[in-house]
């Protein structure tokens, strides 16, 4: 590509506001390559950490020239996102799918009330979360199938869904308690059809 090119890429322009400062304009072209991300040990994205051998920095190396030591495997990736706190969990569909593992042992600890916002049709609704693994159980159920089982949820494409915490309640707490905890933010929030996705 050649120096103009260069500085028309998305980017490269990102990057000169970190101070990047490119190629030479004497130089009349640089090399893109135009690289697709593999399956080639996709379990160990995130996990795999190892020592960068001197004397260069380049971001390719031959691999015949060169050992890599592996340093750490993390039993987590660690791309994954800090858990926020559980009032401020807002997960779309998609997100919902891919919950990092370090967020998985604290979701199935947590029973309570939680809200789906469809942001496309403007309307909510409210599931309890009790049974096995809790909140952790419950949501997978929303991320494999979309609707969890309920009606009014099918009719409507889960990529318009949002996830949220209402309340977090103690996680010995009866069935039929958190039951009827639902029920009052039913009322109170008005999810029940016509104005929500609740049919009861």
């Amino acid at each position: 590509m050649s120096y103009r090119q260069y500085w028309k890429t998305p980017a490269y322009i990102e990057l000169e506001t970190y101070r990047m400062r490119g190629f030479i304009k004497d130089r009349p072209s640089v090399l893109w390559f135009d690289l697709s991300l593999m399956d080639f040990c996709a379990s160990w994205k995130g996990k795999l950490v190892i020592k960068w051998p001197p004397p260069e920095r380049a971001w390719c190396r031959r691999a015949h020239k060169n050992i890599f030591p592996v340093h750490a495997i993390l039993e987590d990736s660690a791309f994954d996102a800090v858990m926020p706190p559980w009032d401020e969990i807002n997960l779309s569909w998609d997100e919902l799918r891919i919950i990092p593992n370090k967020w998985r042992l604290t979701l199935s600890q947590w029973r309570g009330i939680y809200y789906i916002f469809d942001h496309v049709g403007k309307k909510g609704y409210i599931g309890s979360a009790y049974g096995n693994e809790n909140m952790l159980g419950r949501w997978l159920n929303y991320a494999e199938s979309g609707h969890g089982g309920n009606k009014l949820l099918r009719q409507r494409d889960p990529k318009n869904f949002h996830f949220t915490i209402l309340q977090r309640v103690s996680p010995d707490m009866d069935a039929a308690d958190v039951i009827r905890l639902e029920g009052t933010w039913k009322k109170r929030l008005h999810t029940h059809q016509p104005l929500g996705l609740n049919e009861n």
